[in-house]
């Protein structure tokens, strides 16, 4: 079994039956304990769970609902939702992550001939009575503080489809360009969403640098493009731009 498949199930182990043990683990992948023991550590510096003696433990992150932050920096927010929204050309397909940024990207996208791609219900509300665009909502367990589906079926239904361009979001972006969020849960989604599109653009606004997070979703090696605003932290940007991602700043 490959190690990504490991992980996976570890993962969704653990957020279903809760702590576990090596042994436990082992026996349900067929594995080694010390394959599992790698694994583990190797998903808890990704910061994805929590080791214990004998086993891990799930980690539950905490992230501000979505009524929390819909109102927090937006002419900042829309500013770089319009300029994400101008990449997509008609007849493509976008794939619109959870978050108050991707919503504001779906009501620029309105009345365009596109299909649009999103575990967002903020997005599918704002979306779903327009007739030219062709809406495909992921099915999943449904966050609803955060108008968001996730778990195992989100994830499999996202290796069954393929976007044109995927518009990422994020709670932070470290100086190194990494990848962050706030909760766990989300992470694999996300991982799924860029291994199902052609191109991966970085919705984040200044406040998203360095921001927060305490799991790691990527590297910029993953990114094609990070659309920012002016007043983004220079070093990161450069950062970014030196492994080989295109930031574009409004």
């Amino acid at each position: 079994m490959l190690p990504a498949r490991r992980h996976e199930l570890i993962l969704r182990a653990l957020r279903s039956d809760g702590p576990s043990t090596v042994t436990a683990l082992a026996d349900l992948l067929a594995t080694s304990q010390a394959t599992i023991r790698r694994d583990l550590l190797q998903l808890e510096e990704e910061g994805l769970l929590r080791r214990v003696f004998g086993g891990a433990v799930p980690v539950n992150g905490h992230d501000d609902p979505f009524a929390d932050v819909a109102d927090v920096r937006v002419e900042a927010k829309d500013a770089v939702a319009a300029r994400c929204a101008s990449m997509v050309r008609d007849g493509q397909t976008a794939l619109l992550d959870i978050g108050t940024t991707a919503h504001r990207i779906a009501r620029h996208l309105r009345g365009r001939s596109l299909t649009v791609i999103t575990s967002n219900l903020a997005v599918y509300e704002e979306l779903v009575e327009d007739k030219d665009i062709q809406l495909i909502l992921l099915g999943g367990v449904v966050r609803r503080d955060y108008r968001s589906l996730v778990g195992f079926l989100t994830e499999d239904n996202l290796r069954q489809v393929h976007a044109d361009v995927l518009f990422l979001g994020t709670s932070g972006i470290r100086p190194d360009g990494h990848v962050l969020d706030t909760t766990a849960v989300e992470v694999p989604v996300k991982r799924a969403m860029i291994a199902a599109a052609e191109k991966v653009v970085l919705a984040a606004d200044a406040g998203k640098f360095p921001g927060t997070g305490m799991a790691r979703v990527c590297g910029p090696e993953d990114l094609d493009v990070v659309v920012t605003n002016t007043a983004a932290d220079a070093a990161t940007c450069e950062a970014l731009r030196e492994a080989g991602v295109e930031v574009v700043t409004v």
